[in-house]
């Protein structure tokens, strides 16, 4: 067993902003894994997922958040917000991620939180691949009106620019303090979380418009066993709509879209999981889920 030194350090560095600002790029650009899923639409992350990096001195743990919504429409969106704000609660470094795009007047709850925070506050101006210098230092100094941030960065979380130097700046700044999660350990979630995940970002990425907000993605059974002497993996899953005319979209004329999803689908868990898949794929509906408490809490929001 390995022992942690006498002035180890440890500590939680948790990513907030707003939706589609690049947290959980981010994020997998800093644990250096697959930890959230990524696609180009707002509000694709909807849980508060850790992402953990360890070495003999230190354990670091990140903290990707749904973006901070406005004005939520529905009541997952506000559980959202939730895990969004508790954030501020536990913080050993608060890392706000903006962009050139991002629009703020100052008056919103996130400023007045990051304004109060007690803990270091490190600025994140992102996709620097996209943006001027001179673009980026009228974020900092709109920014720095606001809020008295430490330290800022600029970097592009998509190329991995400016993320390795941001991550040594973390480190120093995380205080002594022994590891919270074994030293083999990645993450908070367990395997099915992920697995929802994927297929939630594959649904995401084939459908348009309200239909993939409207699913939450369940496993319901999860096999491991082998198969010609190799790792298999035999998974079931439920996806969950909120009308039925959203479930004939995701099955598509003559089961084509939901063959289509678990095909992409299967792809990326065998990447994720090394092994070989056999997913099984049913659409149910339960109508207007996302505003009845009983199954937010059911899909744990």
């Amino acid at each position: 067993m390995s022992t942690i030194p006498k002035n180890h350090r440890s500590g939680y560095i948790n990513i907030i902003g707003k939706p589609n600002v690049g947290k959980s790029t981010l994020m997998n650009a800093l644990v250096g894994d697959k930890m959230s899923i990524i696609t180009s639409k707002p509000q694709t992350t909807r849980h508060r997922i850790l992402g953990i990096v360890n070495d003999k001195e230190s354990q670091i743990i990140f903290s990707d958040s749904p973006g901070i919504i406005d004005e939520p429409h529905y009541g997952m969106q506000s559980s959202m917000n939730k895990f969004a704000y508790s954030s501020f609660e536990d913080a050993d470094v608060l890392i706000f991620v903006t962009d050139k795009y991002d629009d703020y007047d100052g008056d919103e709850k996130v400023v007045s939180a990051l304004a109060g925070a007690k803990v270091p506050r490190l600025l994140v101006i992102n996709k620097m691949d996209q943006t001027s210098e001179d673009e980026a230092q009228g974020v900092v100094d709109q920014w720095m009106d606001l809020v008295p941030f430490e330290q800022v960065h600029k970097i592009s979380a998509l190329e991995k620019t400016g993320t390795a130097a941001m991550l040594l700046a973390i480190k120093a700044l995380i205080p002594e303090g022994p590891a919270y999660y074994p030293k083999d350990q990645i993450t908070d979630k367990p395997e099915r979380f992920f697995v929802s995940e994927i297929i939630r970002e594959n649904i995401l990425r084939q459908f348009k418009q309200e239909v993939p907000y409207s699913c939450e993605v369940v496993v319901d059974s999860f096999r491991e066993e082998e198969k010609d002497g190799k790792p298999f993996i035999v998974m079931h899953a439920d996806i969950y709509v909120s009308r039925k005319s959203q479930k004939a979209i995701l099955i598509g004329k003559g089961g084509q879209a939901i063959k289509k999803l678990g095909i992409s689908s299967r792809a990326d868990l065998e990447e994720w999981f090394n092994a070989g898949i056999y997913l099984e794929l049913n659409v149910r509906v339960k109508d207007n889920w996302r505003d009845d408490e009983r199954w937010l809490r059911q899909f744990g929001y």
